[in-house]
């Protein structure tokens, strides 16, 4: 197909998408084919520019003032348009990511509804602090908090959610009445302009939110980050990247939410029911080809079951399907480009280096003419690892994972917690008090037992260490995409 056939993914701003500049445009490639589906518009200074200006008439021209029942009502009404177009945003979502149908279809967009009815009841039940202050004399003061928006947000999302994490920091921050510029990932940029059409219809003020496509440095990314009309950054994506963000709103002192990398643990006691330790290792280690800030990539077994567990994992990796992203059997779609494939088969040569023992995969699959130009690996274990080892240490962001026994739990814990980040764990164990014991004792945002990835919207979202700054979710979220204001008055 001819590069002025393929369909342009547009900026939106002000309330309506911008005729694309053909001279700086760049492909949207399917990563399951290699091929080029699509053109998308990188936004220049200018554009990034009228974006935030176009926020900020948005947030003083009666947004930020508008009824909490009206910002909710609106919210709830995205929530149903989404639904009513819901195999519209599968099929974008499957182009962009190249991830199985099913997950996109169970996982992303179902997640995309919940988060914007969620967040509208959070908000539409949200109270406010006070407090009654004794004086000198019997007399009293009332002190009071009145939270306002924290006012123009930069929304930065990554390739691996697009819509899930997309909407998981719109739909609380525009039912707090801000205005919000989004930058989705240049490899993923379809979802965010189809939600712009679902906002403009359902009727939310024009410049309330704002899409901007491009890349980071010297691109959309910077540019909206260095903006002085920028409140607020929320991003998720690598630590490398949060920190270069970071020193770019500091000499603002703009707010900041990161959700950053993480090298998660899971701990696997010899008592555990070894079917649901299993069944949720398999997800935990290869959903969504392990491209999932939560996924397990060091799995620390007891000795007594190290083997059985290692043997009956192998097995469940080499039963996952690999192949047509529109396929309902598939179960592991490719890596979301050539890049991140290189970067994974970077860490393949480390661990042969530092002696490694590969029990499964460790390569590139064949899976037939139409997918040869796709990003795909294969799902790969390790064991012989030490804790020293760069496979062991750092963020790889692929379907693999190093298995590693220990004998106690003082050593389970020691050896989980040996990491920069701290981001998630997972406890397996029958025996509930040290399930508790052992997951209060991880240094990370969230802690499971016998689960994986089984998320209350309302509960606090976030790493510590190299895994972020900061907590979403909830009435964590309202934290965040608001300023309260103490009012005090003597009565």
């Amino acid at each position: 197909m001819a590069t002025h056939e393929l369909r342009w993914i547009r900026n939106f701003v002000n309330g309506s998408f911008v005729e694309p500049d053909v001279t700086r445009g760049f492909d949207n490639v399917d990563p399951a084919t290699g091929r080029v589906f699509a053109r998308v518009d990188e936004a220049d200074w200018s554009l990034v520019d009228s974006a935030v200006r176009s926020a900020r008439r948005a947030l003083h021209g009666g947004w930020a003032d508008a009824p909490v029942r009206e910002r909710t009502a609106l919210l709830r009404r995205v929530a149903d348009r989404i639904e009513e177009r819901f195999d519209e945003f599968v099929a974008a979502e499957v182009a962009d990511t190249g991830k199985p149908i099913v997950q996109a279809r169970e996982m992303d967009v179902a997640r995309a509804v919940a988060n914007f009815r969620t967040f509208a009841d959070v908000v539409a039940a949200a109270g406010q602090e006070s407090f009654l202050t004794d004086l000198p004399g019997g007399r009293r003061a009332l002190n009071y908090a009145v939270r306002k928006p924290l006012g123009v947000v930069a929304v930065i999302v990554p390739w691996n959610l697009p819509l899930l994490l997309l909407t998981w920091k719109v739909a609380p921050a525009l039912a707090c009445g801000n205005a919000v510029v989004v930058k989705p990932s240049e490899e993923t940029p379809s979802t965010a302009s189809l939600l712009a059409e679902v906002l403009a219809e359902v009727g939310l003020p024009a410049g309330a939110y704002n899409v901007v496509h491009g890349f980071g440095a010297g691109s959309a990314g910077e540019f909206l980050t260095a903006h002085p009309g920028i409140d607020g950054v929320t991003f998720t994506g690598s630590s490398a990247t949060g920190a270069r963000v970071m020193t770019t709103v500091a000499s603002r002192v703009r707010s900041v939410s990161f959700e950053l990398g993480g090298k998660n643990a899971a701990i696997v006691f010899d008592d555990v029911d070894l079917e649901e330790a299993l069944t949720g290792l398999t997800r935990s280690v290869f959903t969504n080809t392990g491209q999932v800030c939560l996924c397990t990539e060091r799995v620390y077994v007891q000795r007594r079951i190290f083997d059985e567990v290692a043997a009956a994992l192998v097995d469940r990796a080499r039963g996952l399907l690999l192949g047509d992203p529109s396929d309902e059997r598939t179960t592991t779609g490719p890596l979301i480009s050539q890049a991140q494939r290189d970067k994974v088969r970077e860490y393949f040569t480390l661990a042969e280096q530092a002696g490694a023992t590969v029990l499964t995969g460790g390569g590139v699959p064949n899976l037939g003419s139409a997918l040869d130009g796709g990003s795909w690996i294969e799902p790969t274990l390790w064991t012989g690892l030490s804790s020293a080892d760069r496979p062991m240490r750092e963020e790889i962001f692929g379907p693999v994972a190093a298995l590693m026994p220990f004998d106690t739990e003082e050593e389970a814990i020691s050896l989980a917690n040996d990491t920069e980040y701290g981001l998630a764990s997972s406890v397996w164990t029958n025996d509930l008090r040290r399930g508790h014991r052992v997951a209060q004792r991880m240094n990370v945002g969230m802690s499971w037992v016998n689960a994986w990835f089984l998320r209350d919207l309302r509960s606090p979202f976030g790493g510590v260490g190299l895994s972020g700054i900061g907590r979403e979710g909830g009435e964590s979220s309202l934290h965040f995409y608001t300023e309260p204001t103490n009012v005090c008055v003597p009565v």
